[in-house]
C-alpha cells in the first residue's frame, strides 16, 4: 500500500458527488477559508454540507456562489447586502447585467452616499476621533477599491471644488487626514515584496492623496509601490530608475495631457531599463495616441489597474 491510496476513496467521493474541501474551494475562488467560514456563519451566504467529523464540502453550485458574491463586493456591495441580492436573484433566474444589476448598483450608491454623508458630518466639526472610527468602519464592510474610489475620494473632491466658507479648512482636515493613514497602508507593505514599482506624478498634475491612493491601488503581494514626492522632476527619472531598479515605473495624472508627452514617454521609455506605464485619466485621454507604442495605459479605474499592470508586466516576461 502507498502513501497516496488511503486518500483514493475519499478522491472518488469528491469527484463523484462533485464535492471540493474548503482549502480548494480557496484556491479556486481566491478566497481564503476564514472569510468563507464568515460569510457561511454571519451572513448565511453560502451552505456546504458537513462531513460526520464536520469538515465542510462545498458541490459546484456553492464555489459559482462564492464568484458571485466576490463580484457583487468588487462592484461596491456590502457583504451584508448581497444575500437579499442573491436570493432575488435566484427568484427571477436573471443574470447581474439585467435590471436586477441595476437595482443592486442603485443599493450600492445609496449606501455609498449614506457613509459619505456620515464622514461630512464628522469632517464639518473636525472630530478626528469619531472620523477614525468611521473611517475603520467603512474598511469592515467594502474592499479598499471600493473605500476610496467610491466613498472617501468622492467626498474630498467635493469638499475640495466647494466655495462655501469654512469648506477649504474641512477639505484640508480631511485631506491630512486621508494622506496619514493612506502613507501609513502603504509603510506597512513597503520592502516586503520582492518586486517594487515606481510611481510618480507628472509635474502639476494631481494631489498628492490622488497619488497615494493610485499606489495602494497598483500594489500587490508580489510587488511594493515607491511613491516618489510630488514635484519629481520628469528629466530625472531616469536617475531614480538606474538607482532603484524597478519593474515598471507608472506615471500618474489626472489632468489633461501636455501636446508634447506622446514624444517624452516615448524618449523616457528608451533611456530606462524597465516598463513604463501611464494612469489616471490622462491614460484614458492617450490610449489611442499611444497604440503601438511600448507605453503601457493602465486607466483611471482602480478595479482594473492592478489588472492591467499585471498583464502588461507579464506579456513582457514572456517576451
Amino acid at each position: 500500500m502507498t502513501e497516496l491510496e488511503p486518500a483514493a476513496p475519499l478522491l472518488r467521493v469528491l469527484k463523484q458527488e462533485e464535492l471540493f474541501p474548503i482549502r480548494e474551494v480557496s484556491r479556486l475562488t481566491g478566497v481564503n477559508p476564514v472569510t468563507l467560514r464568515a460569510w457561511e456563519r454571519r451572513y448565511g451566504l453560502i451552505q456546504p454540507t458537513r462531513t460526520e467529523s464536520g469538515h465542510r464540502l462545498y458541490a459546484m453550485s456553492d464555489i459559482e456562489t462564492v464568484r458571485t458574491i466576490m463580484g457583487w463586493i468588487e462592484r461596491g456591495v456590502a457583504v451584508s447586502k448581497v444575500g437579499k441580492i442573491l436570493a432575488k436573484t435566484a427568484v427571477q433566474s436573471v443574470p447581474i447585467h439585467t435590471p436586477s444589476g441595476i437595482a443592486a448598483q442603485s443599493i450600492a450608491q445609496t449606501e455609498w452616499d449614506d457613509w459619505q454623508a456620515r464622514m461630512r458630518a464628522v469632517v464639518s466639526t473636525f472630530d478626528e476621533p469619531a472620523l477614525e472610527r468611521l473611517y475603520g468602519q467603512v474598511f469592515s464592510s467594502y474592499p479598499l477599491t471600493v473605500v476610496f474610489q467610491n466613498i472617501l475620494l468622492p467626498l474630498w473632491q467635493r469638499l475640495q471644488q466647494s466655495s462655501e466658507f469654512g469648506q477649504a479648512s474641512e477639505w484640508l482636515f480631511l485631506d491630512a487626514f486621508l494622506r496619514a493613514r493612506v502613507l501609513q497602508r502603504l509603510h506597512l507593505v513597503h520592502g516586503l515584496p520582492s518586486q517594487r514599482i515606481v510611481l510618480a506624478a507628472l509635474p502639476d498634475q494631481c494631489r498628492e492623496l490622488e497619488l497615494l491612493v493610485a499606489g495602494l491601488l497598483l500594489g500587490d503581494g508580489d510587488r511594493s509601490v515607491s511613491v516618489l514626492a510630488i514635484g519629481q522632476p520628469f528629466d530625472e527619472l531616469t536617475l531614480v530608475c538606474e538607482k532603484v531598479r524597478p519593474e515598471a515605473l507608472v506615471l500618474y495624472s489626472n489632468r489633461s495631457p501636455m501636446t508634447d508627452l506622446p514624444r517624452r514617454l516615448n524618449r523616457l521609455a528608451l533611456s530606462v531599463d524597465c516598463a513604463v506605464m501611464l494612469a489616471g485619466d490622462v491614460s484614458e485621454l492617450l490610449q489611442e495616441r499611444l497604440e503601438g507604442s511600448s507605453i503601457g495605459c493602465l486607466g483611471n479605474d482602480g478595479r482594473l489597474m492592478r489588472r492591467r499592470l499585471q498583464q502588461l508586466l507579464a506579456g513582457r516576461l514572456d517576451t
